[in-house]
This record gives structure tokens, sequence and C-alpha cells, in this order.
């Protein structure tokens, strides 16, 4: 257990800064907070499943988010975009064929909308197309196959929280305001006392 977590920890200090995370901090306080756009995320499998928490997780601190299954989205779920949103995709490979056909669809539908990605490879398909990349440490899983996304879901979720906490203090998002989107449950009541 110990190893693991030291492993988990490395390479959660490995991921490497960039302007990147400052481009996507402010196209996501523009185009949602300032403009009324919509943060709209999407990832194919485990990818996906952060994704969805991503946008859970930014809906619940002030940013309107939703979560498009990138194969729903060839059969009419791309209506859910609008031309004010930003997008949020991620891929470890940079080359989910899903999550790329999405990316050429979303643009033929509006042009410039802006898309900002996660992805462990720095020179794929899918970072070539973004508008703000920002990439994961170069380490393996820690899956004694090294193929269960393990390790690298765990860089994803972080790096989702990077945008969070930094979108929560560019818009001066508050615990009083934290109490409006949370009427239940014990986080709650903890926001409201």
């Amino acid at each position: 257990m110990r190893e693991i977590l030291a492993e988990e920890s490395r390479a959660i200090a490995l991921i490497p800064y960039s302007e990147a995370y400052d481009r996507a901090v402010e196209l996501i306080v523009d185009r949602v907070h300032r403009r009324g756009g919509k943060l709209v995320t999407s990832g194919m499998g485990k990818a996906g499943q952060i994704a969805l928490n991503i946008a859970t997780t930014f809906s619940s601190t002030g940013i309107p988010a939703v979560n498009l299954h990138p194969s729903e989205a060839q059969h009419g779920d791309l209506g859910v975009l609008q031309p004010g949103d930003v997008m949020l995709l991620i891929s470890n490979s940079g080359r989910t064929s899903e999550i790329v056909s999405l990316i050429d669809l979303a643009h033929n539908l509006y042009p410039d909308i802006p898309t900002i990605v996660i992805t462990g490879n720095a020179e794929s398909p899918l970072a070539r197309m973004a508008t703000a990349t920002l990439v994961t440490a170069p380490v393996g899983e820690v899956c004694p196959l090294g193929l269960t996304p393990t390790t690298s879901t765990t860089m994803m979720t972080v790096i989702g929280d990077i945008l969070v906490v930094n979108v929560m203090k560019m818009t001066g998002f508050t615990k009083a305001d934290y109490a409006k989107r949370h009427h239940g449950g014990y986080l709650g009541h903890k926001s409201r006392s």
C-alpha cells in the first residue's frame, strides 16, 4: 500500500506546470463566468468518469457544466453545445477516436469554440487541436499490468481540481455562494454554519 501511495504521490508531484493552465482558467472564467456560457466536459471510459466528476465539481462551485458522452454526441447530443461554451476533453493517449471525432464535430458546428485538453501525450492529435493542452506526468500506471488507468486517472483528477480551485479564486466564489448550491447533506449544513 505504501509503495502505491508513494508512486501516485510522485506522479502528482511531477505534473508539469505550463502557461496553458493560466490560459485554461482564463477561458473558463471568460466564457462561462463573464459571458454566461457553460463548460462541456467529455472523455471515454475511465477518462469519461473523470470528466463527469470535473463537470459536477465545477457546477457545485458556480460554473455551469455538463458532461457530454462522446458517442452520444454523434447521435444528437452534440446539440447541448452552444457557441459561447468551452470544452474540456480528456484522453490519456490523446488519440481516443471518439474524442478526436467529438472535437471535429464541435469545430464543424462552432469553428471558434475553445477546447482544453488533459492528456498524457503532448504530441497527440488531440493536443495539437486544443486551445490549451494540460499534460500529465510521463509515468506508468501503478497497475501490475501497466494497463489499467490508475495513476493517469489520479493525475487527471488532480488537474481538474487545479482548474476548479483556480477558477473559484478568480471568480471570488464564497462560502455563501457554495451554500446556495448545497441545500442538503453534510456539506450543505457545513456551508451554512
